[in-house]
């Protein structure tokens, strides 16, 4: 019989970060552990709080119906926990791990052997004008190609002259250039700052309005001159039916994928195949998990083959994250099978 236990643990920013949502200083994460035999597996549930759908009171509770059901056939504890996208997610890699012969080799592959690295982009938070630009160089000096800056929470005028700054120096031959708006712009100035966004050449623009408003944003992805990704959109759209009809109606030119807030690697793999139906482009990006979740879906990433870069470079952010095999180098991400594993949750 398989046991099961769950653990809370507390990731420390190195440094406060902003959103248009907040500054963050720690971020609350947990473990699922299964075991039998003297054989573990280890899965982490990402949850975001204000965020993630499954922010609700009675979440610590799911986690304990989940160990004290762990044997029930897994599609159908999966099924169970439809509301609970990161405990589902929290599952399914504790699984993985359990069945595999080395518990952080998830998805064998040739970035999981050390052989071959995945492209990423380079994060930029939200700060004073001064640490913003600190960052920007910072990022192009360590060899990023691909940068994303989050926007909407310092002024709009601020922000635009940082692109301008960058784009000053780099054409978008040289620096690919996305912003995540996490939905801070309102329905009715929103097209107007995507016009002014695209005088800077950018890739793509994250969720420019708040979700839910599917209408207003379909017309703004009619309308927009910039491409528009969904991000936070995707969130608690459980149903294929529902998925069906938020492409449909939307119509966006991509989507990003959080395996933490979607529901795992057999949701995603879903969100996934309707995009080739409406022939809709996707990336896949970590949600501030420990390296343990970033391990899990980098590697998954991996096996899906999409060349462009991802949004997994997240890992570096905390004082007491686990010590892993996961590294950025050149802009890209790394498994350096010669480091070990420290994983301890005391």
């Amino acid at each position: 019989m398989i046991k099961a236990s769950y653990h809370k643990y507390i990731l420390n920013f190195k440094r406060p970060s902003g959103t248009s949502r907040g500054v963050l200083t720690s971020k609350e994460t947990w473990f699922i552990i299964i075991e039998e035999n003297n054989k573990k597996g280890t899965g982490e549930c990402g949850i975001l709080r204000g965020l993630s759908i499954d922010d609700r009171p009675d979440f610590e509770s799911k986690l304990k119906w989940v160990c004290d059901n762990i044997n029930m056939p897994l599609n159908s504890l999966l099924d169970e926990l439809i509301e609970f996208p990161s405990i589902q997610f929290g599952v399914e890699m504790a699984f993985k791990s359990f069945k595999s012969s080395n518990k952080f080799e998830l998805f064998p592959s040739e970035f999981s052997k050390g052989n071959d690295s995945i492209s990423i982009n380079g994060l930029i938070w939200m700060g004073e004008k001064a640490f913003m630009k600190e960052q920007i160089k910072q990022k192009i000096e360590e060899g990023f190609s691909c940068i994303k800056m989050k926007i909407g929470a310092i002024d709009f005028s601020t922000e635009l002259e940082l692109l301008k700054y960058i784009r000053k120096e780099f054409s978008k031959k040289d620096i690919e250039l996305r912003v995540d708006a996490n939905g801070a712009f309102s329905v009715n100035k929103a097209l107007e700052k995507l016009k002014r966004l695209s005088e800077f050449d950018l890739h793509s623009i994250e969720q420019p309005i708040r979700q839910g408003q599917w209408n207003d944003m379909a017309a703004l992805c009619e309308q927009t001159p910039l491409p528009i990704a969904l991000d936070e959109e995707l969130i608690g759209v459980f149903s294929v039916a529902k998925r069906k009809q938020l492409l449909d109606t939307i119509k966006p030119q991509y989507i990003i994928l959080k395996p933490s807030l979607v529901g795992g690697f057999h949701n995603t793999n879903n969100w996934i195949m309707l995009t080739k139906k409406y022939h809709i482009d996707w990336w896949i990006t970590s949600a501030l998990e420990s390296n343990v979740g970033l391990n899990a879906i980098a590697q998954y990433t991996y096996t899906k083959e999409n060349n462009i870069p991802q949004g997994l470079g997240t890992g570096s952010l905390y004082t007491n994250n686990f010590d892993s095999p996961l590294s950025i180098k050149n802009g890209t991400l790394r498994y350096d099978t010669k480091t070990n594993w420290k994983f301890n949750l005391k």
